[in-house]
């Protein structure tokens, strides 16, 4: 479309136009069809303009715009223009993937500061900036030479001696176990205590230290924070007022909230960065940490005020032996435990607002979402303060009002209990979301004694379209969704079905052999969106219908346990169903009618397809023994093959094949870091996985449900502009914290 498309015809006479308004408006036609490559030469005018600029350049000019400046791009980025970039560079979705690939490769601000970084080439502070910019990572630099342990003299005489001394008598001394606050930070990256020289390098691939004359080592927190604002507790036990922070029941370690740096010369300190909150962290600076708009803050009974500092007292709960005296709340941050006094106990409740740590935006959570309300829907908002109490209650208006389209939007934090049954008929559409800036619980609980309790989604048959339901942004513990009847489709993004339904103190399942989606004699077409669930289960009629469309793209699917079944029918029979999986983790076996594509996934456990022939896996970690259509560069098919093109080439021994091909199979098989949903590196891929996992996606990224995050590009990226601006013979590495 053009800007203007009438902007030619206006030009000409008036009595032209009337002319060709009389005629059929044929000359209008033409000049639109002008305007149209008008506009585009003006565009490509507009577009030379600011090709001049790094800021508002076109992605194929920042490499040249970089070599003006002595920029070095990372290898990899010209063919992600030519293939992401291009008119023909695949999907919409593809295409936008690609260009934030290309992002993390040649970063605009990193181009745009080369020469100011130049002249800062050496500080600290500088390195600390481009893990920023670069990785958008947040990280702390040190300097390992300054904490060796050096011998110095006992006394030394002058005035300029006196002065050496005193900046020295930090350094070189014996621990000393008095400093309590000290030796809390032992072995991380605000360790401030002498250490004896180790030879292992800060930019090791295997095993780093650093603590060399030439070490300097940038501590990074891969993790980002993500906030819970005014949401109710969980007393696990009401006698003694036992509360977890997270509201399903399990220990989860609380971290700091970032403050922002001073200043471009400021050192990160405990404060700037996402860290695990310590208990003497908390004890000694509690006035910092808690409050309103900082870490953390406790309300109690539905007052406005948070509990006073004075009340506070930070103690370790991990067995719950310390008992609160009154007036006190005890408060555990590495457990995310809570005590109040017998006395002073809360009668009405217990509101905590706190930060945990997690690798991305994905599942039920309070980050940014893109969203977008259908024309001509009703909005039904329920929360406090709200027309809408309950969910069920907001429904009923809508049945009510009789309105094909409606969008019942959650505005609190809280949690809803309460029993969902949502009958749909043809032509309507229902989505169920969480307001901005909002993370809705919804537990489902025993309601019935002689009948599921899940939330069940019901289409009733009848002429016309199949209805649509969309669940956005919520937490559903307790119970499972459960879809059956005639449904159009079912979109589930954003969200968390916890697996298991709920979790155990230690973040185990609480039912880890339950279903967290039951699709029942439906024919709904499932779309799973960078959300977390546990098992799906499809049963239906295998003969009479075609079997049902399972989209799953950046998400992770949990069946708790790698032997169980992520996604079948009962009894571990076939699901009558297509799966779809694009970057997806999927910890179970898999047992499906066919596998349309998938790609850039992990899969835990076997996958079983009835129909091979249809279908590809391509770039996926598969294990052996699976039953699935063609593969193509898939692990670990990709490592044996190279075994075995090595006892061909005569490199190795035929006889040994078996043996080494087991061993490679062995070494590619994904580690993780955590496979247990609630802790804060859940599906994170761990330290020791192979790199045929980490870097095996089609662009050079990791496999599963992070593939977006680009972390192998990033740790290039970063590694690449240390090795430029670090100081000149120092032996710099990356350090993960988180």
């Amino acid at each position: 479309m053009t800007r203007e498309p009438d902007g030619l015809l206006e030009l000409l006479p008036q009595w032209h136009q009337l002319r060709d308004a009389e005629a059929g408006e044929p000359l209008r036609a033409l000049l639109a069809v002008i305007a149209e490559q008008v506009d585009l030469v003006r565009s490509g005018v507009e577009q030379g303009y600011e090709d001049w600029f790094i800021e508002t350049c076109a992605d194929w000019a920042v490499p040249y715009i970089g070599d003006l400046v002595g920029y070095r791009i990372l290898a990899g980025y010209e063919e992600v223009l030519s293939t992401g970039l291009s008119p023909g560079g695949g999907a919409g979705g593809a295409r936008e993937s690609r260009r934030r690939l290309a992002a993390r490769l040649a970063p605009r601000r990193d181009v745009a500061d080369t020469v100011a970084n130049r002249r800062r080439k050496g500080t600290l502070a500088l390195l600390e900036e481009l893990a920023a910019s670069v990785a958008e990572w947040p990280a702390r630099a040190v300097e390992f030479s300054r904490l060796l342990a050096a011998d110095q003299p006992v006394r030394l005489f002058g005035a300029d001696e006196d002065a050496a001394n005193a900046r020295r008598l930090g350094r070189g001394r014996l621990v000393d176990v008095r400093d309590g606050a000290g030796l809390d930070l032992v072995g991380g990256a605000f360790d401030g205590q002498a250490h004896s020289a180790d030879v292992r390098r800060a930019a090791s691939n295997r095993r780093q230290s650093g603590y060399t004359p030439a070490g300097v080592g940038l501590f990074v927190w891969r993790l980002g924070p993500y906030s819970v604002t005014r949401a109710p507790a969980y007393c696990i036990d009401r006698a003694r007022n036992l509360y977890t922070f997270s509201i399903l029941g399990n220990d989860s370690p609380l971290v700091a909230k970032p403050v922002p740096e001073p200043s471009p010369s400021h050192i990160a300190t405990q404060d700037n960065v996402p860290a695990y909150l310590r208990r003497r962290q908390l004890a000694d600076h509690l006035t910092d940490l808690y409050g309103p708009g900082r870490s953390l803050a406790i309300w109690r009974d539905g007052h406005h005020e948070p509990v006073p500092p004075a009340d506070i007292v930070v103690a370790d709960l991990s067995g719950w032996s310390y008992r609160a005296k009154r007036g006190q709340v005890l408060v555990d941050p590495v457990l995310g435990r809570m005590a109040f006094g017998s006395r002073t106990a809360p009668r009405r409740g217990v509101w905590v607002t706190y930060h945990y740590a997690f690798s991305d935006a994905t599942g039920g959570g309070e980050y940014e979402r893109d969203r977008s309300t259908e024309s001509g829907a009703a909005v039904y908002r329920v929360g406090p303060r709200q027309d809408h109490e309950r969910i069920m209650d907001a429904y009923q208006r809508w049945r009510e009002d009789g309105g094909p389209s409606a969008v019942i939007e959650i505005t609190h934090s809280g949690a809803y209990q309460e029993q969902l049954d949502f009958d749909l008929d043809p032509g309507e559409r229902l989505e169920l979301r969480a307001a901005e800036g909002t993370r809705p619980v919804i537990r489902l609980l025993d309601w019935y004694s002689n009948r599921p309790d899940a939330l069940n989604i019901r289409a009733n048959p009848g002429e016309g379209t199949p209805p649509t339901v969309v669940l956005d942004g919520l937490l559903v513990t307790g119970r499972g969704v459960n879809v059956t009847g005639p449904v159009g489709s079912v979109v589930i993004r954003h969200c968390t079905l916890v697996p298991g339904w709920s979790l155990e103190p230690h973040c185990g399942p609480h039912s880890p052999e339950e279903p967290s989606l039951v699709l029942d004699c439906t024919t709904a077409c499932v779309q799973i969106e960078r959300s977390i669930l546990g098992t799906i289960e499809v049963a239906g009629d295998e003969v009479g219908t075609e079997p049902l469309d399972i989209h799953i793209a950046d998400s992770v699917l949990d069946a708790t346990g790698s032997g169980r079944e992520a996604l079948s029918a009962p009894e571990c029979r076939h699901a009558h169903a297509v799966l779809h999986a694009h970057r997806t983790t999927v910890i179970g076996e898999v047992h499906v009618h066919a596998v349309d594509i998938a790609e850039d996934s992990i899969f835990t456990g076997r996958v079983h397809v009835a129909r091979r022939g249809i279908g590809c896996v391509r770039f996926c970690y598969v294990p052996p023994g699976s039953r699935t259509p063609p593969r193509y560069h898939c692990q670990p098919d990709e490592v044996r093959a190279a075994v075995r093109e090595r006892a061909e080439r005569g490199q190795i021994d035929p006889d040994d094949v078996p043996e080494l091909q087991a061993v490679e199979a062995a070494r590619v098989r994904p580690v993780f870091t955590s496979v247990r949903y609630g802790t804060p590196a859940y599906g994170q891929l761990g330290a020791g996985c192979a790199p045929e996992i980490t870097r095996g996606a089609e662009d050079g990224s990791e496999l599963g449900a992070f593939h977006e995050l680009f972390q192998p590009q990033r740790e290039d990226s970063l590694r690449a502009r240390i090795e430029e601006f670090s100081p000149v013979g120092a032996d710099a590495g990356i350090i993960h914290v988180t």
